[in-house]
């Protein structure tokens, strides 16, 4: 193949990728490091709540614990459920309601940043990472349709495969993201962040799956009380 072949893409030359690397991971590490201070910080809050619960909790600190909550639950690998789970011990069943909805728009801005993230910011950023495969797979996004990518899978995937990850995919989606151990494959916020890097799903699906998915939890707290948690 011609090193002018059009189909072929170049890695980023060195001299150019790794200035560009090294302010990219420097920016991942610090955000990382202060979405670690705001877990740390949370809890912390949250244990705060548990010493105030006689005398009621303080609302303004509740409300923005659930924001904080959203945050992290879109983060991947971030185990921002367990700040849902804890709220839900503490404050009973009176705030499960509220953990629903934090869930729920946690869940979707994850999403939403995985749908809407210019895919030539990924395809430059791989480039330089010099992983080519996924290069290809953006390139592969970008000049052809949804349904040319979901009949291209149905086509490569084994027919029982197939069903789950193409036909059954928003039911799969939802199993996924309610698997226990799911932390060691981004966590919530992770997989539903590559569901919308993968353009494979349609936004109005996803919220109704997601209203589904993540209910069972605080409903049955709500309605059972939180004995079921312990």
């Amino acid at each position: 193949m011609s090193d002018k072949d059009p189909g072929k893409i170049e890695p980023t030359p060195i001299a150019k990728s790794l200035p560009r690397l090294a302010l990219r991971f420097s920016a991942i590490g610090a955000f990382a490091y202060g979405a670690f201070l705001g877990f740390e910080w949370v809890t912390t809050q949250i244990m705060k709540l548990e010493d105030d619960a006689q005398a009621g909790a303080m609302v303004g600190l509740l409300v923005f614990l659930l924001m904080g909550y959203a945050v992290l639950i879109a983060i991947p690998f971030m185990p921002g459920v367990e700040i849902g789970i804890a709220l839900l011990l503490i404050q009973g069943a009176s705030v499960a309601p509220f953990v629903y909805l934090a869930t729920l728009s946690g869940m979707f801005f994850a999403f939403a940043i995985g749908q809407y993230v210019p895919l030539s910011w990924l395809h430059a950023l791989f480039r330089d990472m010099r992983i080519m495969r996924a290069c290809q797979w953006l390139d592969q996004i970008q000049s052809s349709s949804r349904q040319e990518r979901l009949a291209n899978l149905t086509r490569r995937l084994p027919t029982w495969i197939a069903k789950i990850a193409v036909d059954y995919r928003y039911v799969t989606l939802g199993l996924l993201i309610n698997l226990p151990g799911s932390i060691a494959i981004g966590g919530g916020g992770g997989i539903m962040m590559i569901a919308g890097f993968s353009r494979l799903f349609q936004t109005k699906w996803v919220i109704l799956m997601l209203v589904v998915a993540v209910l069972p939890v605080p409903l049955a707290v709500w309605i059972l009380g939180t004995e079921i948690l312990r």
